[in-house]
């Protein structure tokens, strides 16, 4: 399976249901409506930017820990006196076929349709207790599920350094976004909830806010504190994953509800696909417009 199997992959075979492994394959929509338009392809006269992979290995938050972190810089991202950051965590799934997330900054920076964005691409952490009931050996779900500030604290305490080394990054938090697919888009609205003032702005595809390390508690989160200053956009469709932790669909349908009682800036695309980046990849160009829609000058 392609990126539906994200939450899957984390599980022994022995440990995930068969009810849900069926779940999980009914999701992986490969014969889809969605496909990426020319924003996400490479264009003639668009030059390329740089990529810089490092290893991390955590030494405050998730210690002993190590992710595979990749940073991606537009042309001439290291001349401008102050660049956008749009994070994306299980990185290498949105720089894959599906999203092709730095071909987009490329065409998008250089058309002038979003200000100077540079991508860090990030990987969950390696070693770790895997997900519950499913299994599996990484960190992934600690990091992305726990309903806590430490995983925007990682982000900000240990790899912004390391980002500043390179560029000179924007400290206006309406210059940054957070962005995940499955528990990696419950990690995006947790980061941004717990430090607005470092996220501004949160992406979230197939959000698992469903009851996994507590994202459930997402939706209600938003509905019982006051508002914070975040925009976000989150998607979720038909064929979404129901599954043992909660329905994708459902869960995705009350975050929608809360932000609009709470009155946030917020977007919510409800389309026909599953638990994947094929609908999120295809409208993420717009996605990005709609999320800079204000700094772009004349627009």
């Amino acid at each position: 399976m392609g990126v539906v199997s994200t939450e899957a992959d984390q599980a022994t075979g022995s440990l995930i249901s068969s009810k849900d492994r069926a779940a999980f394959e009914y999701a992986d929509d490969i014969v889809s409506e969605y496909r990426l338009t020319s924003d996400s392809l490479p264009q003639e006269g668009v030059p390329a930017g740089k990529y810089f992979h490092f290893r991390w290995t955590s030494h405050t938050v998730y210690p002993g820990v190590t992710s595979s972190v990749y940073l991606y810089l537009p042309h001439v991202a290291e001349e401008v006196n102050s660049v956008n950051l749009l994070v994306c965590l299980d990185g290498l799934d949105y720089v894959g076929e599906h999203c092709r997330a730095t071909t987009v900054l490329d065409n998008l920076v250089h058309r002038g349709e979003i200000p100077m964005t540079i991508g860090l691409f990030v990987n969950p952490g390696e070693n770790g207790p895997g997900n519950p009931l499913y299994g599996g050996q990484t960190n992934r779900s600690v990091e992305y599920n726990t309903v806590s500030g430490e995983f925007a604290r990682f982000l900000v305490e240990e790899l912004f350094p390391v980002v500043r080394t390179k560029v000179r990054l924007t400290d206006d938090p309406e210059g940054r976004v957070v962005c995940g697919f499955s528990s990696g888009g419950a990690a995006a609205l947790t980061a941004a909830f717990y430090r607005p003032d470092e996220f501004g702005n949160v992406i979230s595809h197939c959000g698992s806010f469903i009851n996994i390390l507590g994202a459930s508690n997402l939706p209600s989160m938003v509905r019982r504190e006051p508002r914070k200053p975040i925009r976000i956009w989150h998607q979720s469709g038909a064929r979404d994953a129901d599954i043992i932790f909660g329905s994708i669909p459902i869960a995705n349908r009350d975050l929608d509800a809360a932000l609009r009682y709470r009155r946030y800036d917020s977007m919510f695309v409800f389309g026909t696909g599953g638990h994947t980046l094929r609908h999120g990849g295809a409208v993420f160009p717009e996605t990005l417009r709609w999320i800079f829609r204000d700094q772009v000058e004349g627009k």
